[in-house]
């Protein structure tokens, strides 16, 4: 099933949008004791540290709502273009073209056959 073109597959991130970030954080921070702080990047976007990495379970962030709504899983993937391609051929779309994280990496949101929406992430130190 798999062409030999992917890393770990493994869902490593989350995206919870917000109406109202700051009432999300507040939430999340009282209910949770996640420790949620602002990233330092071009867009308002708060990272979630959600405990212990010694055990088991993922980081995430919250951010704005907009044209993305929802929860989205971000999995990881060795080469973005290959998944892109991947994507397309099992009846899947590109929803929103690639984005640079500076530092990052490579980012893409994408839908599933039944308009599940998605996020794959190529992960690059030196992407600029």
């Amino acid at each position: 099933i798999m062409d030999g073109g992917f890393m770990s597959n493994k869902v490593v991130h989350f995206e919870i949008t917000s109406k109202d970030p700051e009432s999300s954080i507040k939430f999340y921070t009282e209910v949770f004791g996640w420790k949620i702080t602002k990233w330092d990047g071009p867009v308002d976007y708060w990272l979630v540290d959600t405990g212990d990495p010694e055990k088991p379970g993922i980081g995430g962030a919250i951010m704005q709502e907009g044209d993305v709504k929802g929860t989205v899983n971000t999995i990881d993937v060795e080469n973005i273009h290959k998944a892109i391609k991947s994507i397309g051929d099992n009846g899947g779309e590109i929803v929103r073209d690639i984005q640079t994280i500076p530092g990052v990496g490579y980012f893409v949101y994408a839908t599933d056959p039944n308009g599940e929406l998605f996020g794959l992430m190529q992960s690059d130190p030196e992407a600029k």
